[in-house]
C-alpha cells in the first residue's frame, strides 16, 4: 500500500495520519476502524465472492466504501498499518464453540509491534469484540469498553482468549501469509456448517460504543449499557435505506440467504 493509498484509507476511517506508528495510535485507528467499516458477509449473498487479493481488498473497502469479514478488514487494515510504519504479521486462530475448535484458519487476528515496543494483538473483524487492541501477555484480565479480557496458554504454544469468562478463540503464534487464509475463506462462503453461508452479518460499533446490526430483515441497535431495540423492517426499500443510512453501504440488491 503506497502513501496515497495509505492517505485514501485514514479518510475513509475518519482518521488522521499518525505522526508515529505508537500504540496510543493504534488504539485510536482501531476504534474507528470498527465505527466506519462494517463487519459484514454480504458479498457472499449477494453472489460477488470474496477475493484475498490485497489489491482487491482495498478496492472493496476503501474505494467501495464495504465491509467484509476477518479475513478483508484485517487484511486490508494490516496492510494500512504496515504502511504507516508498524511492524504486522498476521495469526490464525480457530473459534471455540463450547468446548468445540472451529477449523484452521477459521479467524485471521493481527500481531502488531508499535514503535514504542509494545505488542498487541489488533482485531477489527470479530464482530462484537474488544474495542482496542489487546495485550497477549496471558493470565492478565484487560478492561475493555467491549467487556473483560484475557488470555490463557493453551495447548503447542497457542493462546485461549476469552471475553467475560468464556472462551472465543484459540490464537496461533506462528506468522502466516494472507494467502494461507483462502481455503478457510472458501470454507466460510461454501460451506453448509459455515455461520457465514447460513446467515446474514452486518455489523459495526457506533460512535458510543454501543452496536448497530442488521440481521436479515431486522434492525437491532444496542446501547452502552448493552439494552437492546429491535426494528422490522418492512420492504427492500427500508432494507437497502438501513444498509446505506446506518452502515454506508450503497447495494443495488437486498442480500439472501438461499
Amino acid at each position: 500500500m503506497d502513501a496515497s493509498q495509505a492517505d485514501a484509507y485514514l479518510r475513509r476511517i475518519g482518521a488522521e495520519r499518525p505522526e508515529r506508528p505508537d500504540a496510543a495510535a493504534l488504539r485510536e485507528l482501531h476504534v474507528r476502524h470498527l465505527v466506519a467499516v462494517p463487519f459484514e458477509n454480504l458479498s457472499i449473498h449477494l453472489g460477488e465472492g470474496v477475493c484475498l487479493d490485497p489489491k482487491a481488498l482495498f478496492d472493496k473497502i476503501v474505494t467501495a466504501r464495504r465491509g467484509g469479514f476477518c479475513y478483508e478488514v484485517n487484511g486490508a487494515f494490516g496492510a494500512l498499518l504496515t504502511a504507516l510504519g508498524y511492524d504486522v504479521t498476521l495469526h490464525a486462530a480457530r473459534s471455540i464453540n463450547g468446548r468445540r475448535l472451529g477449523i484452521p484458519f477459521d479467524h485471521m487476528a493481527l500481531h502488531v509491534r508499535t514503535c514504542d515496543d509494545v505488542t498487541l494483538l489488533a482485531d477489527v473483524g470479530f464482530g462484537r469484540h474488544a474495542h482496542h487492541p489487546l495485550d497477549l501477555t496471558p493470565d492478565v484480565d484487560q478492561t475493555d469498553p467491549g467487556g473483560v479480557f484475557r488470555f490463557t496458554p493453551a495447548p503447542y504454544g497457542d493462546l485461549d482468549l476469552h471475553h467475560d469468562g468464556e472462551p472465543v478463540f484459540r490464537l496461533e503464534l506462528r506468522p502466516r501469509e494472507l494467502a494461507d487464509f483462502e481455503a478457510g475463506s472458501w470454507y466460510q462462503q461454501t460451506s453448509p456448517h459455515s455461520h457465514f453461508a447460513q446467515s446474514l452479518v452486518c455489523s459495526r460499533l457506533t460512535e458510543d460504543g454501543g452496536r448497530l446490526t442488521l440481521s436479515g430483515r431486522t434492525l437491532i441497535t444496542t446501547a452502552p449499557d448493552g439494552i437492546r431495540r429491535e426494528e422490522a423492517l418492512e420492504g427492500d426499500a427500508a432494507v437497502l435505506a438501513a444498509y446505506r443510512d446506518r452502515f454506508g453501504l450503497v447495494l443495488e440488491q437486498v442480500p439472501e440467504v438461499e
